[in-house]
């Protein structure tokens, strides 16, 4: 166990953090939610839920939400990092999972890596790819860095940062021209590919080889090896999602599949790669402010009903503020108070020092975390809570859809109580009594009232050592890949028709110039993880703090050798970081992480322009110059 785990509840006196007893814990907390919902309404109330913890506590925080509180004013880390996979995949297939099953993967012929560093990101995931590697596959990596992954890579497409959607396009176009689209498929189980044609018509090997960087040659390549492929899989992480248009690189991405046919079969598919345990599950759970658990919609007038008679309560028929919206609305003094359960946006939202002045604007806030992190140094009131894995009963659900029974194992430290009976006793403060006998008795509150979980029970989650959804009763087995409906013969079995995408380019936001020349682009080491709260109280042998990783060409043009403190600045902050010299980055491109951010606040550099649709910031993409610090005397 970390020595730093919160152990006893802190109340705020004085302008100082105090311990105190649960019992004025939870009534401080209560009361601070009470008495601002009176003042300004229920959607001057906000939660941020946590993708770490299990389903069954983010299915009683959404419900908590809008049950107790009466608003749809709740979000998770999926905002940071996934929501445009969700919103892109939901729009063209109805729902916001991965396609494929992790198996498929090693049995594939062809896997593009598309903006991931999965053997940093995803270690576990790897493995599988490793695997297909072995037994013959080919990866094709899309990256701006030559990152680990694609020194695994048949090719290594090294574009420019935000040049995606060109280079997605110029491999449509190529595979159209080559003639090796599937025609059949396309005429059956999809619409708009005329206009689609049409919009990747001047993208072509030339035109995309001078804005991605990318060569023709190898342009052409990934375009025949992936059109050609009997099975592929196409994944992407942040490198795709992190960006100020990234539902339309999903799209880009999603439109490549439906042009070959590679979804809805054994081995092909689109794999979106979830960063933490339970991403996929915080939104299936309805810890998101437009979808119920199951994600149903909550505008539709008769599942709204179905949970209403279900909780007992009407509910908002409007959706909520997204994490986005939520600082926004901070800002603006729309949002009062806020409930925070395991996340610490101000270390790991873009524009950090923004985010911090939202977060001070506010007249409540809760914490509900099991590390006194610098979110919870900012509260009114600090929870400590079991959300580790290892202290709870529940599922999770990872990026293959699977939902995995865990078990308690150890008891929590201190005076550290599991999240739902928090949650449970501010309700009943509230008003409402409410009380759970353990996680199952969530777990089938929750399949009673979403069709993709009703068959898995607790029984048969352990008995097949978890279960992908959708799973609609206990004896259904499903293949293991999704939307097999788009090869049905029998149109009213095959369904709503998959949508192309028309799309246009867009550069990134913050613009290069003569005093900020160089693109930052963000992501995670192998040896730390997220915000560095859980990591970085260990040694580790192979980092020990944040650098700033620039090519040898920039380093030598900079004057600047290996280890050498510098200052990066961007348009809305600066830091200090030591020089590491990466061979990987081509000139003009620089590359840290936010895993150590006491030391080094990265997230005061990036942009916090969004994705319109899906409210994620564009990480991946600041402006910034580099310098050599002036010694004093």
């Amino acid at each position: 166990m970390s020595y730093d785990r919160l152990t006893h509840p802190l109340v705020r006196e004085n302008g100082v953090l105090r311990r105190a007893t649960w019992d004025e814990a939870l009534e401080r907390a209560a009361e601070g939610f009470r008495r601002n919902i009176a003042k300004n309404g229920p959607d001057s109330f906000c939660m941020l839920a946590c993708a770490r913890s299990t389903n069954e506590m983010n299915y009683v925080g959404q419900k908590f939400t809008r049950v107790v509180v009466g608003t749809n004013n709740v979000d998770s880390c999926n905002r940071t990092c996934h929501a445009p996979s969700v919103a892109g995949l939901s729009a063209v297939f109805g729902s916001g999972g991965g396609t494929s099953s992790y198996q498929e993967v090693e049995d594939t012929d062809v896997i593009v890596m598309w903006g991931s560093a999965a053997r940093n990101a995803h270690p576990i995931f790897f493995q599988h790819v490793l695997k297909a590697i072995h037994n013959g596959a080919r990866m094709f990596a899309v990256d701006p860095r030559r990152t680990g992954t694609a020194q695994w890579a048949h090719l290594w497409l090294g574009l420019n940062v935000g040049t995606d959607i060109p280079l997605a396009h110029a491999v449509a176009r190529e595979i159209i021209h080559a003639g090796l689209h599937n025609e059949a498929f396309i005429e059956r189980a999809t619409v708009g590919f005329e206009e689609f044609k049409e919009s990747v018509e001047p993208w072509t090997l030339t035109a995309a080889e001078q804005v991605t960087g990318v060569p023709a040659d190898a342009i052409r390549e990934l375009a025949h090896a992936y059109a050609r492929a009997d099975r592929a899989q196409l994944c992407w992480t942040l490198g795709i999602t992190e960006h100020h248009n990234a539902t339309d690189n999903v799209r880009a991405l999603i439109n490549l599949a439906l042009l070959t046919g590679h979804v809805g079969r054994y081995g092909s598919g689109l794999s979106p790669l979830r960063g933490q345990n339970n991403v996929q599950g915080g939104g299936d759970m309805g810890a998101i402010p437009n979808r119920l658990p199951g994600f149903q919609d909550l505008l539709d007038p008769e599942i709204r009903t179905r949970f209403e008679t279900a909780w007992g309560k009407p509910l908002q028929p409007r959706y909520g503020y997204n994490l986005t919206e939520m600082l926004e609305a901070m800002g603006e003094g729309k949002v009062t108070t806020c409930y925070l359960i395991g996340e610490n946006p101000v270390q790991s939202e873009a524009d950090s020092l923004s985010c911090i002045k939202r977060l001070s604007m506010l007249d409540h806030l809760v914490v509900q975390d099991i590390f006194l992190t610098k979110t919870a140094q900012m509260a009114d009131v600090v929870l400590p809570a079991s959300a580790a894995w290892c202290e709870a009963d529940g599922t999770f659900t990872n990026s293959e859809r699977r939902v995995q029974r865990v078990r308690k194992a150890l008891e929590p430290p201190g005076e550290a109580r599991d999240d739902i009976w928090i949650m449970c006793e501010i309700a009943r403060r509230l008003g409402h009594d409410w009380h759970y006998d353990g996680a199952e008795e969530v777990w089938d509150e929750l399949r009673a009232l979403s069709p993709q979980h009703a068959g898995m029970t607790y029984q048969r989650l352990a008995d097949l050592q978890g279960i992908q959804w959708p799973c609609p009763s206990e004896d259904s087995v499903e293949p293991p890949y999704l939307h097999h409906r788009l090869w049905e013969t029998d149109p009213v079995k095959r369904g709503t028709p998959a949508p192309f995408a028309v799309l246009r380019h867009s550069p990134p936001v913050d613009l290069l110039d003569e005093e900020y020349p160089l693109r930052l682009t963000t992501g995670r080491r192998l040896d730390s993880y997220n915000t560095g709260v859980q990591s970085s109280g260990f040694a580790s042998p192979l980092r020990r703090g944040e650098t700033v990783e620039m090519s040898p060409e920039d380093a030598e043009r900079l004057g600047l050798v290996a280890g050498e403190e510098v200052r990066i600045s961007s348009r809305r902050g600066s830091v200090t970081a030591p020089v590491f010299i990466d061979p990987a980055l081509r000139p003009g491109l620089v590359f840290m992480t936010f895993h150590f951010p006491d030391e080094v606040d990265t997230n005061a550099l990036t942009i916090e322009a969004t994705d319109p649709i899906a409210g994620t910031a564009e990480f991946k993409a600041a402006a910034v110059r580099v310098e050599k610090l002036v010694k004093a005397g």
